[in-house]
C-alpha cells in the first residue's frame, strides 16, 4: 500500500485519492490542503484547478502547474497550524510547510493558505507569507573574539562562528 504524500500516515487510497478522484469532497480546510499538496505530487493539475476558488481560477496556469509538479521531487508536507476550517465553518486558514527539491535544490515553502466553503465544498482562495516570528536571545551575546562555546579553545569567529 502506497503511503499518502500528504504525510497523514494513511495510505493514498484511504486519504487523498478519493478526494482527487471526486469520490468525496474534502471535509475540512486541512483535508483540502493535504489533498492539494498530494495533487501537486501526483501531477493532478485538474484537481488543483477545480479546488481553486472561482474568483482565483484565472490566475492558475495549468501548464506551469503541470511543469512544476512534474519537475519537483515532493519531500513532504507539515501542517503547522489551522484556524477555523472545520466541518461547520465557512472559512479557515492552514499554515503549512511544503518541502520539495527542484533543480537539485531543497526548498521549504511556508505559507498561510486561506480557504472558503461554498455550497458545502471547500476551495483554496489565496496564500500569503506567515508573519515573521521575532527571536529573542535567551543568553548573553557571544562576541566574535570570545572563546567558542563548544570548548575547542579557539575564538568563536574561527570555530563555530565561521
Amino acid at each position: 500500500m502506497e503511503p499518502c504524500p500528504c504525510g497523514s500516515g494513511q495510505t493514498y487510497a484511504e486519504c487523498c485519492q478519493p478526494m482527487i478522484r471526486g469520490d468525496r469532497p474534502a471535509g475540512t480546510a486541512e483535508e483540502l490542503m493535504r489533498s492539494r499538496y498530494t495533487a501537486h505530487a501526483k501531477t493532478e493539475v485538474d484537481y488543483v484547478y477545480e479546488t481553486t476558488h472561482s474568483s482565483q481560477r484565472k490566475k492558475v496556469n495549468r501548464e506551469q502547474v503541470a511543469a512544476w509538479s512534474k519537475n519537483a521531487e515532493w519531500l513532504g508536507l507539515e501542517i503547522d497550524e489551522t484556524e477555523g476550517g472545520g466541518p461547520d465553518d465557512d472559512a479557515g486558514s492552514v499554515t503549512f510547510t511544503a518541502r520539495y527539491r527542484e533543480k537539485g535544490k531543497k526548498v521549504e515553502h511556508r505559507e498561510v493558505a486561506e480557504f472558503k466553503k461554498e455550497e458545502g465544498r471547500w476551495y483554496f482562495v489565496d496564500g500569503r507569507a506567515p508573519k515573521a516570528v521575532q527571536v529573542i536571545r535567551q543568553g548573553p551575546k557571544i562576541g566574535r573574539n570570545d572563546p567558542c562555546t563548544c570548548g575547542s579553545g579557539k575564538k568563536f569567529k574561527k570555530c563555530c562562528g565561521a
